[in-house]
């Protein structure tokens, strides 16, 4: 790996303690201030919301004046987030800082652009393995801080990340150097004018089943299904098992090591042994799998055995899923194609959160279930992908030129 995939690595481990600090304990602050598990859903669908509004403009952004003045206002808006978090006494206040920190979150498909800047593309998927290995260490570090610093009283959790995410601003300004650019490959076509963020969206609406499109929509509907899940764990956790707000950072730690140790040994030899589209499919039988296992768990012992094979699912699909993504759009618009790509999941990562809320009141193991069916559309949308995509259009040419009209500015 390179010298600045190693920084962007640490850097993306620390941001991710300092959010670790935070969300594990969000679901208990929202019901001390009055939150039902439908308005629970809708906070939590805050996030998603601010970063579906912005991951496309930090994308194009990022494309025109570089991965790394974006990453660093990014970063920037997280601090506000977590300053928020500190001070807020009211329900409102988390809304906000929740949606702050969305707009932080918005620059992950940038994150995912300077990786594949920096890397040839047949490690690309390690690659991003690697940085989610980072960010999953931040995971595990950072859900235990926000257990341990619960305890110096109900503001420090905030304060303390805010004082870690401005180290981390100050960090990648003068440790994170901007990627070099990177010329077409051999072989491709001309590059044809810019496609705006409008054009862009417009298209995976338009065919689903095109190349790009389809995976966008793996990664979608694959999200929704992990955050509908993901988003009420706690309040799973809570309810069934007796876990509060002093303990749940240890599960998350627990969690946080499957994610690691899974992407550090597994994601690599199961892409050299399957190939990028093997690890795809697998991925997604995976996780189908775990949703179904988990709500049948009756103990603690059983439930962490079983939550393996969420890890291990998302491990495979995600990665592979972006990839492959950055492997059949011009270099030159991978930022804005990873943006559009973090726009639809930000649209799941809200809908899934809302529908989950809503699916808990009629019992805690409806949204495993809901998920589940999802992941099983997934399955079926992977056999879409082609085992050796190649650069081409994300849509046929003629519905390029009929949408050239509309395509101007964002």
């Amino acid at each position: 790996m390179t010298r600045r995939l190693w920084v962007l690595m640490a850097i993306a481990g620390a941001d991710m303690f300092g959010t670790m600090i935070v969300v594990p304990l969000l679901p208990f602050y929202a019901t001390r201030f009055g939150a039902s598990p439908a308005l629970y859903g809708v906070l939590y669908s805050c996030y998603p919301f601010a970063q579906l509004a912005t991951a496309p403009l930090w994308g194009r952004l990022s494309d025109r004046y570089g991965r790394r003045p974006m990453i660093l206002a990014g970063l920037t808006a997280s601090a506000l987030a977590y300053l928020a978090f500190g001070l807020a006494n009211t329900l409102p206040v988390l809304f906000l800082m929740r949606l702050l920190q969305g707009m932080g979150g918005g620059i992950v498909g940038v994150v995912q652009a300077y990786v594949t800047d920096s890397v040839p593309a047949r490690d690309r998927t390690q690659a991003l393995g690697w940085l989610t290995v980072a960010t999953n260490i931040g995971v595990m570090l950072g859900a235990a801080a926000g257990s341990l610093s619960r305890n110096l009283g109900p503001h420090a959790p905030g304060f303390v990340a805010a004082t870690l995410c401005f180290v981390n601003i100050a960090a990648g300004f003068f440790w994170l150097s901007e990627p070099p650019p990177h010329e077409e490959p051999a072989g491709a076509p001309a590059p044809a004018a810019r496609r705006s963020v409008r054009r862009s969206i417009f298209e995976v609406l338009r065919h689903p089943l095109a190349p790009v499109s389809s995976l966008v929509w793996i990664y979608a509907v694959g999200m929704m299904a992990f955050f509908a899940m993901n988003s009420i764990f706690g309040l799973y956790l809570g309810d069934l098992f007796g876990v509060t707000e002093n303990t749940i950072g240890y599960f998350f730690v627990y969690i946080g090591g499957l994610n690691v140790a899974i992407r550090a040994f597994l994601l690599g030899p199961a892409v050299r042994r399957f190939g990028e589209v093997g690890a795809l499919r697998l991925g997604a039988l995976t996780l189908i799998a775990g949703l179904l296992v988990l709500p049948a768990m009756k103990s603690l012992p059983l439930l962490a055995l079983a939550v393996v094979f969420v890890p291990v699912g998302t491990a495979l699909l995600f990665p592979a899923t972006t990839a492959l993504v950055s492997r059949l759009v011009p270099r030159r618009e991978v930022g804005q194609a990873l943006g559009v790509q973090q726009s639809f999941g930000g649209v799941s990562r809200m809908v899934g959160p809302l529908m989950a809320g809503l699916a808990y009141e009629l019992g805690p193991r409806y949204p495993f279930w809901i998920a589940a069916t999802l992941m099983g559309g997934v399955s079926i949308l992977t056999r879409q992908v082609r085992e050796e995509p190649t650069l081409k259009p994300a849509v046929p040419a003629e519905a390029a030129a009929a949408e050239a009209a509309a395509s101007k500015g964002f």
